[in-house]
């Protein structure tokens, strides 16, 4: 499968932004998926992530009340509505999928990424 993320770019703190990922080839409506963002020179870390029926989600704290996650299985898409968006969250975000059973914040379950969309926060 792959994955293209687009979304991304600059907002002002307090701002919206909304990610999307679409996936072709593999199963989409079997995967989990998830949302990850990295700062460069630190460890890419999960912002958020759900299950393949989109019944069950995790959003790490700092997002929580702010960022949502969603899927379209039909339209083979995942996306990340950002709102409030803060300086802190400025990073580059990465989608990508799992398959199989474990826990959505197992980032070594997710083997397929899309390239990573940045997304800039200013004060």
């Amino acid at each position: 499968v792959q994955l293209q993320a687009c979304g991304g770019g600059l907002v002002q703190a307090g701002g919206s932004l909304r990610l999307s990922c679409t996936a072709s080839g593999r199963p989409f409506d079997s995967a989990d998926m998830g949302w990850f963002r990295q700062v460069s020179g630190k460890e890419r870390k999960i912002v958020a992530a759900i299950n393949w029926s989109g019944d069950i989600t995790y959003y790490t704290d700092s997002v929580k009340g702010r960022f949502t996650i969603s899927r379209d299985n039909f339209e083979n898409t995942v996306s990340l509505q950002m709102n409030n968006l803060r300086p802190e969250d400025t990073a580059v975000y990465f989608c990508a999928a799992a398959w199989g059973s474990g826990v959505l914040t197992n980032r070594n379950r997710y083997s397929r990424w899309g390239q990573g969309t940045l997304v800039t926060v200013s004060s």
